[in-house]
């Protein structure tokens, strides 16, 4: 059963950094593409960042590129996003995910392309 735990939300005022983590477990870690998505309040909810198996390949969203960095180790099967400068339209409910099949190399920016999430934390920035 795979299974993943966000850690790492809280409250920042704007111009701040936060470091998201998200433990995993339940299968082999390091074979499969992760993802970290967020969701506002009466919002979809949005790919923020994604990070290929081997740790070599990463995606962003034009709102976060420049100043949210994703990162894994699978070591320790942990998958991080430091998030700096954040906006207030930052605030969301960050989500964890996980493919379901794995390697791939391809950019996966659709919640549907992901088959496992975790429970959320809350981010909120105050301006």
């Amino acid at each position: 059963q795979v299974q993943l735990v966000e850690s790492g939300g809280g409250f920042v005022q704007a111009g701040g950094s936060l470091r998201l983590s998200c433990a995993a477990s339940g299968r082999t870690f390091s074979s499969y593409v992760m993802g970290w998505f967020r969701q506002a309040p009466g919002k979809e909810r949005e790919f923020v960042a994604q990070i290929n198996w081997s740790g070599l390949s990463t995606y962003y969203a034009d709102s976060v590129k420049g100043r949210f960095t994703i990162s894994r180790d699978n070591a320790k099967n942990t998958v991080s996003l430091q998030m700096n400068s954040l906006k207030p339209e930052d605030t969301a409910v960050y989500y964890c995910a996980s493919r379901g099949e794995p390697f791939g190399s391809s950019w996966y920016g659709g919640s549907g392309e992901y088959a496992y999430w975790g429970q959320g934390t809350q981010v909120t920035v105050s301006s």
